[in-house]
């Protein structure tokens, strides 16, 4: 999305408050998710915003919000709780059952369809690292806004978005494109009591999500 040209991209700024207390939109600082509601929904009167964030924390302004939460084109980009669990749990060991994520992405999604907006569209991580070209064309159509091939790679670079938590963001500023490669941990749910205890209360809920994937045809369509 970053990549796109005609969309204003936004990197976890509701993250960002609960994490550190504020966040930049287009270079003025906000520091309340009342705040960061308004300043998005501001934005959005004169171009298309696309927000990327995170659900290891739970928004209360947003979930409350039902014009928000009915307005707002919903995606959620879902992986196997096996793997969040060890991938997060490498960089933060002393993490909670809550920063798994999935349990809050499946709450988003009740809230969504409470409030009276569309269904969210659920993109299985799978489908995008080993079809990226079609789960994006597929995606895309979905919610939308063109396709276009050539967001698919970038040059190799750290962004100024994610400097305050860019041990995060290691893998992602190395890459230039969607990779099926698989990082291998020391700790994972086959190996760690608590962490096959966090991955096995996510699991419903993913299960619930994933059945509502977005289905992704086995080729891209001709362009």
């Amino acid at each position: 999305m970053l990549q796109h040209g005609d969309i204003t991209a936004l990197h976890e700024p509701f993250c960002n408050i609960a994490d550190f207390g504020e966040t930049e939109v287009e270079g003025t600082a906000v520091r309340s998710e009342r705040e960061l509601i308004d300043a998005i929904a501001g934005l959005a009167r004169h171009r298309p915003v696309f927000f990327k964030d995170t659900t290891d924390h739970r928004y209360t302004e947003v979930l409350a919000d039902r014009e928000f939460l009915a307005g707002t084109r919903h995606t959620f980009l879902l992986r196997r709780p096996e793997e969040i669990v060890s991938s997060f749990y490498a960089l933060q060991p002393d993490m909670e059952l809550s920063d798994v994520g999935v349990e809050g992405l499946h709450e988003m999604y009740l809230a969504v369809l409470a409030a009276g907006g569309e269904p969210p569209v659920v993109v299985d991580s799978d489908d995008l690292v080993e079809r990226p070209a079609a789960t994006m064309a597929a995606y895309c159509e979905a919610v939308g806004i063109p396709f276009r091939p050539e967001t698919l790679s970038w040059d190799a670079t750290a962004r100024g978005e994610w400097r305050r938590t860019d041990r995060w963001h290691v893998a992602v500023s190395n890459s230039t494109g969607f990779s099926k490669a698989r990082t291998a941990y020391r700790h994972t749910a086959e190996n760690h009591p608590e962490l096959a205890r966090f991955a096995a209360h996510h699991r419903p809920f993913y299960e619930f999500l994933w059945d509502a994937r977005l289905r992704v045809p086995q080729e891209a369509p001709a362009r």
